[in-house]
């Protein structure tokens, strides 16, 4: 007979704070947000362990629990951010669980763990989802590592632990990013297909190690397909160049993607660099050579203070005269909408600079720290002291007003940068070094389509 599962309800103050979340995460934080496969994931209720790539330390499984608002959902996270007694509490409600590692937290604290995973094991048995990273920890690169496989451990125990009689199902899943640091910049999760456990039941109760590790191979493959792969390490510098900049969106254009549209580029970067592994065979030592020449030419654009796109568009004089005046004009809007916001792009970077060692957490902590302490301070307790003595209308014009002073003081910097590049681009002094660099971006651009195309 089906059991009746029965996820547990979040509590109101969850919800609203999920809604205040999803407000930093994806109103302020990012510019924009797309979820492909949606009608992949299994309806509420059923025993869901979505299995991902992870990139961007807290983002990824935030992102999800964000975009995923139907479900209890539980998280597997670093142990020693459990230490505080009010964190812990906070954290555990919200459905993270402490993973501890013998690297972190030492040989003996790794039996904690057996509390987490019947925690877990739990929480699937009553028709939750759970998600985890089985590469263990996150990467520094656009590149997939090899998969634990705990994961499959947790799901078929709580299989076991329903007698065999409910599905427990896998759901491969992948993130991406346009930029891993930058705010304002776009995100995409992806869903495949769910691999349901129920046929390999009776294999799992005969040899349980040989059909766990069957069934990673699959799901790992499943998400290396969906995300992009980079696997020659060696070049990855490179590539990635190549791929982010003007050859990149030449690339795309050429075989028929959208290059502004974030799910259409990743296709057209697996494509671009599936060849380029493909070429690897026939051209390894012309593609070395284009690698050398593709990493002197971004070394001497970040010298001179320049961008690819600043070729692509070969501005004139005119351009920072334009931008320039562009600086001007809006300068007092600027200087009105940075007296309110400005503790949201210095606070983060002081933080980051004394605390974070890994590059990979800046984003995810530039989130948290302005979700807990930007943007009460900027945003909110402004908002509650005008109510108080200026009235209702004077505290609802400055919060809906607030977001928009934001983007547009992260707009304004981002056409100072294009300036500052725009000016060194069209330095008279400039000229000669940025025409041999123009020289050499067209000859790797040149060797790289004798080779793909």
């Amino acid at each position: 007979m089906k059991r009746d599962l029965k996820p547990r309800e979040h509590s109101l103050f969850l919800k609203a704070f999920r809604l205040y979340l999803q407000y930093v995460n994806s109103g302020l934080y990012f510019r924009k947000e797309h979820i492909v496969g949606l009608e992949n994931v299994p309806e509420n209720g059923t025993p869901v362990v979505v299995v991902s790539n992870h990139q961007n330390c807290l983002n990824d499984p935030l992102c999800v629990c964000l975009m995923l608002t139907d479900r209890r959902m539980n998280f597997l996270a670093r142990a020693n951010v459990f230490k505080n007694p009010i964190f812990n509490k906070a954290l555990r409600a919200m459905g993270l669980l402490p993973a501890y590692r013998m690297s972190h937290e030492g040989f003996g604290a790794i039996g904690n763990n057996q509390a987490t995973l019947d925690a877990a094991g739990q929480a699937l048995t009553d028709g939750e989802t759970v998600m985890l990273y089985p590469e263990a920890d996150h990467q520094d690169k656009r590149w997939l590592g090899n998969f634990k496989i705990g994961y499959l451990r947790i799901a078929f125990g709580a299989a076991e632990k329903m007698e065999f009689k409910e599905d427990v199902m896998i759901l491969p899943s992948c993130n991406h990013y346009s930029n891993y640091f930058h705010a304002r910049t776009e995100m995409l999760i992806k869903f495949g297909e769910p691999i349901s456990l129920k046929p390999y039941y009776e294999r799992y109760k005969e040899s349980p190690r040989e059909t766990m590790v069957e069934i990673n191979n699959i799901v790992r493959t499943k998400i290396q397909e969906m995300m992009l792969h980079i696997d020659d390490l060696e070049n990855y510098e490179a590539i990635d160049y190549l791929r982010e900049t003007g050859y990149g969106t030449k690339y795309a254009k050429r075989h028929g993607f959208k290059h502004r549209f974030l799910p259409s580029r990743l296709r057209a970067d697996q494509k671009f660099v599936d060849n380029l592994e493909r070429a690897r065979e026939e051209h390894d030592d012309e593609l070395k050579t284009i690698y050398k020449d593709t990493l002197h030419l971004a070394e001497e654009c970040k010298k001179l203070g320049i961008r690819d796109w600043l070729f692509v568009h070969n501005p004139g004089i005119e351009a920072p005269i334009l931008r320039g005046l562009g600086l001007l004009v809006l300068l007092p809007l600027f200087i009105i909408s940075i007296i309110p916001t400005g503790l949201l792009f210095v606070i983060p970077r002081i933080f980051t600079k004394a605390l974070i060692k890994d590059q990979m957490f800046i984003s995810s902590f530039n989130v948290a720290v302005s979700a807990f302490v930007s943007v009460p301070i900027c945003q909110l307790i402004p908002t509650a002291l005008l109510w108080i003595f200026a009235g209702f209308w004077w505290a609802f014009g400055y919060f809906v007003a607030f977001p928009f002073m934001f983007i547009l003081v992260w707009n304004y910097m981002r056409l100072w940068q294009k300036f500052k590049g725009s000016c060194n681009f069209v330095k008279p002094k400039n000229r000669t070094t940025i025409d041999k660099l123009r020289e050499l971006r067209q000859s790797i651009h040149n060797r790289l389509d004798a080779i793909l195309e």
